[in-house]
């Protein structure tokens, strides 16, 4: 392919050549209109001063005769403007006028027709030049002629002022062709060369590449936007799938070789019947603490792999929470603790209600697991209230709390601090509401309080214009309250 040809080929090129037809066809539309409806118009306003002059001198003749006629006509040529007279004797000679020379024919078809007629004007140096201009001739009594008319310089000048201006036009509308051509190729297209300079990278296996912004925030810089939200999107899911499946490759294989190992030392050491069903129920315990492993790491692919804002809806946070704590407060009073509730009247938030549910069921196990003091009974708080534009729900406790340094290192899959080792457990219940948080558009934050430990999430408040009487409730009193991770 030539150069030529790969020219003719861009979008710059074809985008020009359409700008030039366009413009060219829509300005010559234009001045054909325009030239047409002003030389109407101008014609128009020439007939009605011919006939105005036409009557004039038709009542001068009736009233003072041929007399008086050829004085009115004498002092009008004395006034030189657009208008021709000639008055002509029975014998074809000129009495008084201010043409010099006119087609004989005129003069001789006297049936007061308007024609359109070349002459020359009479005067010191102008009967050399030939001119147009609309005439009528009219035949009166006793074999007189007269000839009167308009000049159609003006008109003709103005045609010829509309040709030049439509020229004009015409070379005007190719510089700004031009023009457009290189904004187009030199910005336009460059940033089009760009994204797909970017795109190839991407394609060929480079998912941290992004698109670059100008600055402009134009449709370009939108565009590279929401591509690179794509591309975060995308990204995050591919980590998510390699985090699940080196969790599995690594983290499934200690509770695999138990479960082996056992009902190998079954099939060797085990007799008779008690033995063997001793071994069958450690087999059982085992293979359920694999399914549960299982089934939280596919809650939490899940859970990434929704697109954020799906199944959101307006949620009454206060019954949701006085569900949970209805819920949970009896186990914790048994257990000789106490469960309060701090949340703001009529708080509400667009979010997915089954998932925060498991959230705070999450967020609360944890708590009884890990949040118990040494000394004195377990408290826990279940708190929400808008701060800065967003929802805050939170679970505090008054247990020994997690230190600083492993406040991001537990949202992490199948980590459990050393302290926590001796409760059972998957390490996945806290990576499960990093995800939840995320596709809420949050985070998952920790804050020592001493004593105690908060955790807490944030949510996009519902605004006036989505409230919708009873929006979501009716679903929900029916959802399956959620069992923890």
């Amino acid at each position: 392919m030539t150069r030529l040809t790969r020219f003719i080929r861009t979008t710059a090129f074809k985008l020009s050549l359409l700008y030039i037809a366009v413009f060219t066809v829509m300005s010559g539309v234009l001045v054909v209109y325009v030239s047409e409806s002003t030389d109407n118009l101008m014609s128009e306003q020439v007939v009605q001063a011919v006939d105005a002059e036409l009557k004039g001198l038709s009542d001068v003749y009736v009233r003072g005769g041929i007399r008086d006629l050829v004085e009115t006509i004498d002092d009008r040529t004395q006034h030189p403007d657009a208008s021709l007279y000639l008055l002509m004797d029975f014998a074809g000679n000129a009495l008084v006028g201010n043409i010099a020379r006119l087609p004989t024919v005129v003069l001789e078809e006297a049936d007061g027709g308007l024609r359109r007629v070349r002459y020359t004007l009479l005067g010191q140096g102008t009967e050399d030049v030939e001119r147009q201009a609309m005439v009528r001739t009219f035949e009166l009594r006793g074999g007189f002629r007269l000839l009167v008319g308009r000049d159609l310089g003006d008109q003709l000048r103005f045609s010829n002022l509309l040709a030049n201006a439509l020229r004009l036009w015409l070379v005007v509308v190719v510089v700004m062709a031009a023009i457009t051509w290189f904004f187009v190729s030199r910005r336009v297209m460059k940033r089009i060369d760009d994204i797909s300079a970017s795109s190839r990278m991407i394609m060929d296996g480079d998912l941290t590449e992004r698109l670059s912004l100008a600055g402009t925030n134009d449709e370009f810089d939108r565009l590279a936007v929401n591509l690179n939200d794509m591309l975060d999107r995308i990204e995050l899911l591919m980590q998510s799938m390699k985090d699940v499946t080196d969790n599995i490759a690594h983290d499934l294989k200690t509770p695999l070789t138990r479960l082996q190992t056992r009902v190998e030392t079954a099939l060797r050491d085990a007799k008779g019947e008690a033995g063997y069903r001793n071994a069958l129920e450690s087999t059982l315990h085992e293979t359920d603490h694999l399914l549960r492993i299982f089934n939280a790491l596919l809650r939490i692919a899940r859970v990434e792999s929704m697109a954020p804002g799906s199944v959101m809806e307006p949620t009454d946070l206060n019954r949701l929470v006085a569900e949970i704590a209805e819920l949970y407060e009896p186990l914790i009073e048994d257990e000789g603790g106490r469960l309060e509730i701090g949340i703001s009247d009529n708080l509400q938030a667009v979010c997915n209600r089954d998932l925060i549910s498991q959230v705070l069921v999450n967020l609360i196990e944890n708590a009884l697991k890990y949040g118990r003091p040494e000394d004195g009974a377990l408290e826990l708080r279940l708190s929400g209230a808008e701060e800065d534009g967003r929802v805050m729900l939170s679970v505090s406790d008054n247990g020994p709390g997690i230190p600083e340094k492993d406040h991001d290192r537990v949202m992490d899959r199948f980590v459990r601090l050393e302290e926590s080792r001796s409760e059972p457990g998957t390490g996945l219940g806290l990576s499960l509401v990093k995800a939840v948080a995320r596709l809420h558009g949050g985070d998952l934050r920790f804050k020592n309080e001493h004593p105690g430990l908060c955790a807490r999430i944030d949510l996009t408040p519902v605004s006036h214009e989505s409230v919708r009487s009873g929006d979501g409730e009716e679903r929900s009193s029916r959802t399956e309250q959620p069992r923890g991770g």
